[in-house]
């Protein structure tokens, strides 16, 4: 039995590596509040609140409105001062390196020389809220999905143009999860050479589509990947009253 609290702490480690690349970033409104969800599927797990690197949040013209997180113990709660027609979120996840018996530890390879795989993950998240709010510049998010048409005009089980621009480009091949909640393995729609794609929207309720990817890194001491994942979220044009 005394082997136990290794063999779970390692697992846990192991666990901790998972996520920081399987998981996503999406807002939700609960008990009126903003709060970011880190998780994968229907999974929401706890995260450290000071990997938030930013958030943003803006009207229905797209002018900035000032929010600030609130930092808990366990997830991160986002206050503009007036209700957003647009909120944008990122989060940092450290750089990670995995040791040759499969151990991953949140540091670059600098700190872990024998590493056998390094890379730093980074999450955006991109929520709409009102009809007809224009979407502003989103230089800080490095991988956003903008919706080509007002998404919240869009009727459960229709079709939505959207385009994934990764560094301010567009970039093609990416694979879209449309249901990122309900259905998060499943691949509705990947980008075309302008970074286009169609998917169609699977809820009343709120919609979660997401897309995630994994660009090399050159010249860089801690890490040889940088993994980007997106969410783009909204209520369904049927949920508004």
């Amino acid at each position: 039995m005394k082997v136990l609290p290794l063999v779970t702490g390692v697992f846990c480690i192991a666990l901790l590596a998972a996520q920081a690349s399987a998981h996503g970033l999406w807002t939700e409104q609960r008990r009126g509040n903003i709060e970011v969800i880190y998780g994968h599927g229907a999974e929401d797990d706890a995260f450290k609140a000071e990997k938030i690197s930013g958030a943003w949040a803006y009207d229905i013209a797209g002018k900035m409105i000032p929010v600030t997180v609130e930092r808990l113990a366990d997830h991160a709660r986002l206050q503009p001062i007036k209700p957003p027609a647009v909120m944008a979120v990122a989060l940092d996840n450290g750089a990670w390196s995995k040791t040759p018996n499969g151990q991953w530890i949140n540091q670059g390879r600098s700190q872990v020389p024998n590493s056998t795989q390094s890379l730093h993950t980074y999450k955006y998240s991109l929520a709409i809220y009102s009809k007809g709010a224009k979407i502003p510049d989103l230089k800080q998010l490095k991988m956003v999905i903008l919706p080509e048409v007002d998404p919240l005009e869009v009727e459960p089980g229709k079709p939505l143009a959207v385009r994934v621009l990764v560094d301010g480009k567009p970039m093609a091949g990416v694979k879209l999860v449309g249901d990122y909640r309900g259905a998060p393995n499943e691949i509705s729609a990947t980008t075309d050479n302008e970074g286009r794609a169609i998917v169609v929207v699977r809820n009343q309720g709120l919609n979660i589509i997401a897309a995630e990817v994994n660009l090399p890194v050159t010249d860089n001491a801690d890490i040889e990947t940088r993994g980007l994942f997106t969410s783009l979220t909204f209520a369904g044009s049927d949920h508004h009253h």
